[in-house]
């Protein structure tokens, strides 16, 4: 009796420990040491990428420069690439702010967009302050495209050619390039950009042009005129700068296909989503909303190749700056915590 007793305790011992085995075997624990996969692998597996846009001033902050090293597939330089800082002065060029984000970038193993090579915003002084002929302002023009992009070439996959060309009903903006050189002046860009990397992808990029409307229009029909020319056009940038206040755009994904259609790739390329200070439950939920609307609009069009926050942190969004009263843009806040947003984003990419 005290054997069979024996017997059953120790029975009874080894069904414990297998209950044990196979409650904390690899199923039950499902490797718990395992980082869960970040922004940019989940994006990998889309086939796309996810990146954020960086300034070199924040690169001494060890905790945001980690986080920016690890979560994400690709770097846009936010200014260390515009004309100011890459030709301070005619024929002087300095290529060190640019990059040291390339630098990083590489370092971490991640993709990196240039941006950008003609733009009417942040131009030197010796570039505004002058009367140009066409012919001295083609040469300017030429010379500064190909030096740049040759100096990136084979580090950076993609160009923001021409940024911001077009009004908001559709006109030319009235840039010190479309004034002395005409409307061409955006396909000897592209043609330029070629010549010096004929490996590179060439976008056009632009606000305001996420619906399908006045604005995105002209870039339709612009880029349907150089695709008939033969002009080297790889892409559209859709910049994705909203704001809740003014609604979402409900044709994004509409407007992705339609450029698919001609054979280009989108990509969203310097995305924040804004609000009126201060911030809410209520607005940070709708904030989430759309982070995952716009993430899924991308992922249902082959053509869209990646999504670009315009940074990650609220702590170092050009947002207050630019719009007083407003902020709250990003997917982390100051203290880089994930907002709602980032989650959303994280169950889109699921």
């Amino acid at each position: 009796m005290r054997r069979n007793s024996t017997r059953l305790r120790l029975v009874g011992a080894l069904a414990g420990a297998l209950l044990t085995v196979v409650a904390t075997g690899p199923a039950a624990q499902a490797h718990p040491d395992k980082e869960p996969p970040t922004l940019g692998e989940l994006a990998q597996r889309h086939g796309r990428y996810f990146g954020s846009a960086t300034d070199n001033p924040e690169l001494t902050d060890t905790a945001y420069t980690a986080l920016l090293g690890s979560e994400f597939g690709q770097i846009t330089p936010g200014n260390g690439q515009k004309w100011y800082a890459t030709e301070p002065q005619q024929g002087v060029f300095d290529f060190s702010a640019g990059d040291e984000i390339v630098n990083l970038a590489r370092a971490n193993h991640q993709k990196v967009r240039g941006h950008t090579l003609v733009w009417h915003s942040q131009l030197p002084d010796w570039l505004t302050g002058k009367e140009w002929t066409p012919a001295e302002l083609r040469s300017v023009l030429k010379k500064h495209i190909q030096t740049v992009v040759r100096h990136y070439r084979g580090k950076v996959f993609a160009w923001d050619v021409v940024n911001e060309a077009f009004n908001e009903d559709g006109t030319y903006r009235e840039t010190i390039f479309y004034k002395t050189l005409g409307p061409g002046y955006i396909a000897d860009a592209l043609r330029w950009a070629r010549q010096a990397d004929p490996h590179v992808k060439l976008y056009l990029n632009d606000y305001n042009i996420e619906a399908v409307g006045p604005k995105s229009d002209a870039y339709y029909t612009l880029a349907k005129e150089l695709k008939a020319k033969r002009v080297p056009l790889d892409g559209i940038g859709l910049q994705a700068h909203l704001a809740l206040q003014y609604g979402y755009p409900t044709t994004l994904e509409e407007n992705l296909r339609r450029f698919a259609r001609l054979g280009l790739d989108t990509a969203l390329t310097e995305v924040d989503v804004r609000m009126l200070l201060p911030a809410t439950e209520e607005k940070l939920a709708q904030q989430a909303d759309w982070y995952r609307d716009l993430t899924e609009a991308c992922l249902a069009v082959r053509r869209c190749v990646g999504i670009t926050i315009w940074d990650y942190t609220d702590k170092y969004s050009w947002i207050p700056a630019f719009f007083p009263g407003e902020g709250a843009a990003l997917p982390w806040d100051e203290q880089l915590v994930p907002k709602p947003a980032y989650h959303a984003i994280r169950q889109a990419l699921r």
